[in-house]
């Protein structure tokens, strides 16, 4: 499906059934809510797809930042293995596991890592086979064996009684996340996400007109969104200063940083910008 008003926009999908053609905005802000880079792609794109280039301008000029902060649209073995090799934590969220309705759940596949083996529930191992194009390692069971399982429904409804279970060859990096995600100090640090990138957007949106834009074409919407948010930053250090200056003004303070988190975090999002007559 292709725009005739704006063939460079994409479809997006908000929510199940409602679709229109729009860009999105990926974005980082730093604990302060400044904003420190933005990415803009149609609306079809991925947010782990745009993560690349946003990732390595921020690394190239914001090189003191350790921690990145993400929902679970960037919880991708890739993304994990970058942030966790260039000497950064990512914070993220939990997902939702995706299996099927009266069925062994996910954890009772365990991997043996010693064996390179995963153990199904009823205790047999399934066997590594190969590596699949998307890099995914594949083990599969024994077919004389699950012919005989006493819970084979709840595992597989494979013709020739054989089970495979997938494991992406970065699938450690994911796990790192995973154990990073129940500590404390990270588990505050996601609760903020929602004050700081969740806070941009909603001054871009009610107070600087980019629920919709007026452009046409990706390089006009990404010089247009950079100059309001360009805008949004020299406001922001502009109510800093004053307050600075004169204690007793009125306009808004900065926003204060609680507690003993790390000093430097990325927050990550994404917006959506609908063409106007698209």
């Amino acid at each position: 499906m292709v725009s005739t008003t704006d063939p460079e926009s994409g479809v997006f999908h908000k929510g199940e059934h409602k679709k229109c053609f729009a860009y999105e905005a990926h974005t980082a802000c730093d604990k302060h809510n400044f904003i420190l880079g933005v990415h803009v792609t149609p609306g079809n794109v991925h947010d782990s797809v745009a993560f690349d280039s946003l990732y390595d301008e921020l690394c190239k000029y914001h090189p003191e930042h350790k921690t990145v902060v993400a929902d679970s649209a960037y919880k991708t073995p890739w993304i994990c293995k970058r942030i966790f090799e260039s000497g950064r934590v990512l914070s993220t969220c939990y997902t939702r596991p995706k299996t099927k309705e009266n069925s062994h759940p996910w954890w009772a596949y365990v991997y043996d890592e010693y064996f390179d083996d995963v153990i199904c529930p009823e205790y047999h191992a399934l066997h590594y086979s190969t590596t699949n194009r998307d890099g995914y390692r594949e083990y599969k069971s024994r077919a004389y064996l699950c012919k005989i399982c006493p819970t084979r429904g709840m595992c597989t409804e494979n013709a020739k009684c054989e089970k495979t279970v997938l494991r992406h060859v970065w699938q450690d990096y994911v796990e790192m996340a995973e154990h990073i995600r129940h500590m404390a100090v990270y588990k505050e640090l996601y609760r903020l996400r929602k004050e700081k990138i969740e806070r941009v957007f909603a001054d871009a949106k009610e107070k600087h007109g980019m629920r919709y834009t007026q452009y046409r074409g990706l390089a006009q919407v990404t010089n247009w969104v950079k100059l309001k948010f360009a805008a949004m930053n020299l406001k922001k250090l502009a109510i800093w200063k004053w307050n600075a200056t004169h204690p007793g003004s009125d306009l808004r303070k900065p926003t204060r940083w609680r507690g003993n988190l790390l000093p430097f975090s990325l927050f990550f999002y994404f917006s959506c910008k609908k063409p106007a007559l698209a």
